[in-house]
């Protein structure tokens, strides 16, 4: 197994003065990290009757006792400083037929909320229709990550689930699970790092 260090070059390639290994370690970390699933996620707040949103990857279960969950916008992000100064917002997990919401949340810019259905959660931030389920939160603790925060998030409320596939990110494109031949999701035994 080979460590890219800062400064390295990449993919044992030799780095000259003609190369950028800022960039291509960049493109690699994205290309390597891509082969990594993920579901996809609104994260909404309103502020002053505005509601804000944007779609993240970079949402997970952290931890159950006390109920926590992170999810990490760019420091450059525009909708955070919103959840940030509100202090509430809510997670909103798609389902495999909205990736037009993914895209409409992830482009910069226009109305968001325009093209969907929405609703007020219990702690006033907007859930989106259709979404598999939710997460409220408060702002618990933000810690600076390189060109990100990490936020976590106090868990106030939970949605209902739904029995519909997610919403997934892989290797730059959407795609959906499939449903196991049984049908049935399998058994899983709950090793301790897991939740």
């Amino acid at each position: 197994m080979t460590s890219v260090e800062a400064g390295d070059p990449v993919a044992g390639e030799p780095a000259t003065g003609e190369v950028d290994v800022a960039a291509d370690v960049a493109e690699r970390f994205r290309s390597v990290l891509g082969h990594f699933c993920t579901g996809v996620a609104v994260v909404t707040a309103c502020e002053a009757d505005e509601p804000v949103g944007f779609a993240c990857q970079s949402f997970a279960a952290l931890s159950l006792d006390p109920p926590l969950v992170l999810f990490c916008p760019a420091t450059t992000s525009r909708t955070w400083p919103v959840i940030e100064r509100v202090g509430r917002f809510a997670v909103n997990v798609l389902a495999g037929d909205q990736h037009e919401v993914s895209v409409a949340f992830g482009s910069p810019g226009g109305d968001k909320f325009g093209s969907v259905s929405w609703h007020a959660g219990p702690g006033g931030a907007p859930l989106i229709d259709g979404a598999l389920t939710w997460v409220d939160c408060t702002v618990d603790t933000v810690h600076e990550a390189g060109d990100h925060y990490v936020v976590i998030g106090r868990v106030t409320g939970l949605g209902a689930v739904s029995t519909g596939r997610p919403l997934l990110f892989y290797r730059g494109r959407y795609a959906v699970t499939e449903a196991p031949p049984s049908g049935e999701l399998f058994d899983w035994p709950r090793p301790d790092d897991w939740f």
